[in-house]
């Protein structure tokens, strides 16, 4: 198994902070905290969620996977809580999101062409191969993106006031 293509996926990776960074850029503060009555996540704190998430899971665990040591547990959504993300800087955590990017991608390009099938046995989703974790890293990035411009339309929804969005089409 292989990576279809390596260098496209270096390029993405390198310009999610960028992209992300624009995506929120002019969005007020308070709209970046606003948390939607879901329960879900605000956008301020899924930006801190993907800091956490490159700093402590992505990176470590495929570093871990290629050099055959077990993974540290993480809990993604309890770091939400202890970190208090909502009351994060926005400015500030995009900032250590790229520094952390850079320092993902440093590492990566380092390690020269990596043993994509090393695998370490997750308890509850059997066998990660490096490969998988990689590509999962992309995608999570997406889904992030995703997240945000829901987060983005239902904002629009809440501000139409009496007014529907139906125009723009079903989200």
């Amino acid at each position: 198994m292989s990576i279809q293509n390596y260098p496209a996926c270096l390029d993405r990776l390198a310009s999610f902070p960028r992209s992300l960074a624009a995506l929120v850029a002019g969005i007020s503060d308070a709209d970046l905290r606003h948390q939607p009555a879901s329960g879900d996540w605000s956008i301020l704190e899924v930006l801190c969620h993907l800091a956490d998430e490159e700093d402590r899971d992505f990176k470590p665990r495929l570093e871990r996977t290629l050099k055959g040591e077990a993974w540290e547990p993480i809990d993604p959504e309890g770091w939400a809580i202890t970190h208090d993300y909502n009351r994060q800087s926005p400015a500030e955590t995009l900032a250590r999101f790229a520094t952390q990017r850079e320092q993902s991608l440093a590492w990566i390009k380092s390690i020269g062409t990596p043993d994509w099938n090393r695998a370490h046995e997750h308890p509850k989703l059997g066998t990660m191969h490096a490969g998988t974790l990689f590509a999962s890293w992309l995608a999570h990035d997406a889904l992030h993106l995703r997240q945000i411009a829901k987060r983005m339309y239902e904002l629009a929804v809440r501000d139409a006031g009496s007014f529907d969005t139906k125009y723009a089409g079903d989200w």
